[in-house]
């Protein structure tokens, strides 16, 4: 799966290299630090995301998740999984991001 990366992370990244470092050490060692898998790290993330409405979030989260392993019910069943929570139109919103990656995909 190729990876898709917006202009404005690619030029954070270029812009402050050593912050984008210090962010990726910090990634690296929360992901470390307890006894998820990365596929769930990925699945809760993605529900972070969703929660939070953030939509780059979303799609990156939703392509990671499935180069863990997550299967496309999975990656859905977590935005579902959203309306009891983060209510209505965040799950709607959430799913219709996920969606699009879904059929983004080939």
């Amino acid at each position: 799966m190729s990876e898709y990366l917006p202009e404005v992370y690619t030029r954070f990244r270029r812009t402050y290299p050593q912050v984008a470092e210090a962010l990726d050490q910090l990634g690296a060692a929360t992901e470390a630090a307890g006894p998820l898998d990365p596929k769930t790290q990925r699945l809760v993330k993605l529900g972070i995301a969703i929660g939070a409405l953030a939509e780059g979030a979303v799609r990156s989260n939703v392509r990671r998740a499935l180069e863990a392993g997550a299967t496309e019910e999975e990656v859905r069943h977590v935005a579902l999984l959203a309306l009891t929570t983060r209510g209505f139109p965040a799950a709607i919103a959430g799913l219709g991001w996920v969606e699009e990656v879904l059929g983004g995909r080939g």
